[in-house]
């Protein structure tokens, strides 16, 4: 299944893509589906004819926000590519390099990223990202598994002079309408290796590719990953866990290149979607 959160006239709806049909499954936003239980029988039996409400949208021209909105949390996970972490200069490391975001830094699949004036080093970074579908605590095995209820794509663009003003790095990577995630939460029956995806992952700036890679090539893998977020803390229905970015971010570039403002980026990802956001001057508050 392929499931989003569609605007529809200023609120928010769960759907399922059904064909050339977004299908209404009843509730506000996919955070809220996963929320409900038995949500994937029930979105599975939703169709064009059979859905939750009756209600219908185009794909075509649709406005998709957050694929989850309001997460409780984000976790990120840094240096997890094995090319990206020798671009780096870095050793392998021995654990996940954790780091946090926070809802308010979420857009949609096709909104608008925000440059802050503040920064010089606004950097790229194309993620899969894991969606848990059920409440989860210090999961093992089969539990983390059957805790994860699909993937989507997400762009961890960052500010990297702020990143690196210290060594704690979640004031690089925390600025309000930066981050986008989506377009669709696809399960992983949908995806070759399941829970342990195989997947091609590009980003491209202005039509030019600047990272290509696979998630084979992951060193903590998305199962892994909810064992040991969530031997730290909770994780609810809803959560996001960012898996890491392959080699070709801007700043490891010689001279180092960033995204300065009117530039689309494309990040996609094999049987899930693409994300393809224009980069504009953030707005005054």
């Amino acid at each position: 299944m392929k499931l989003a959160t569609l605007r529809v006239d200023g609120a928010t709806r769960a759907v399922k893509l059904d064909g050339d049909v977004l299908v209404d499954l009843g509730a506000p936003d996919v955070g809220a589906l996963l929320e409900r239980d038995g949500w994937a029988e029930r979105a599975a039996a939703a169709s064009a004819t059979t859905g939750t409400t009756g209600t219908t949208y185009a794909v075509e021209g649709a406005d998709l926000a957050p694929v989850v909105p309001r997460p409780s949390k984000v976790v990120c996970v840094g240096l997890n590519y094995r090319n990206h972490i020798q671009e780096m200069g870095r050793e392998l490391p021995e654990h996940p390099t954790l780091f946090a975001k926070f809802a308010d830094a979420l857009i949609g699949a096709r909104d608008d990223i925000a440059r802050p004036a503040e920064t010089d080093a606004f950097d790229w970074e194309v993620e899969l990202a894991v969606v848990v579908g059920a409440p989860v605590r210090r999961a093992k095995g089969a539990g983390a598994e059957a805790a994860i209820a699909g993937f989507t794509v997400l762009n961890d663009i960052t500010c990297r002079d702020w990143q690196f003003r210290t060594r704690e790095w979640l004031q690089g990577k925390m600025w309000d309408s930066s981050t986008p995630v989506g377009p669709y939460l696809v399960t992983p029956d949908e995806l070759p290796g399941g829970v342990r995806p195989a997947l091609d992952v590009r980003l491209s700036v202005d039509g030019e590719v600047m990272q290509s890679d696979s998630t084979a090539d992951l060193l903590f893998d998305p199962v892994h990953l909810v064992e040991y977020v969530s031997t730290v803390v909770r994780l609810n229905p809803g959560d996001v866990i960012a898996t890491g970015t392959p080699g070709g971010v801007g700043h490891a570039r010689r001279p180092e290149r960033y995204l300065l403002g009117g530039e689309t980026v494309v990040a996609e990802i094999d049987g899930i979607g693409r994300l393809e956001n224009r980069v504009v001057k953030e707005k005054s508050a």
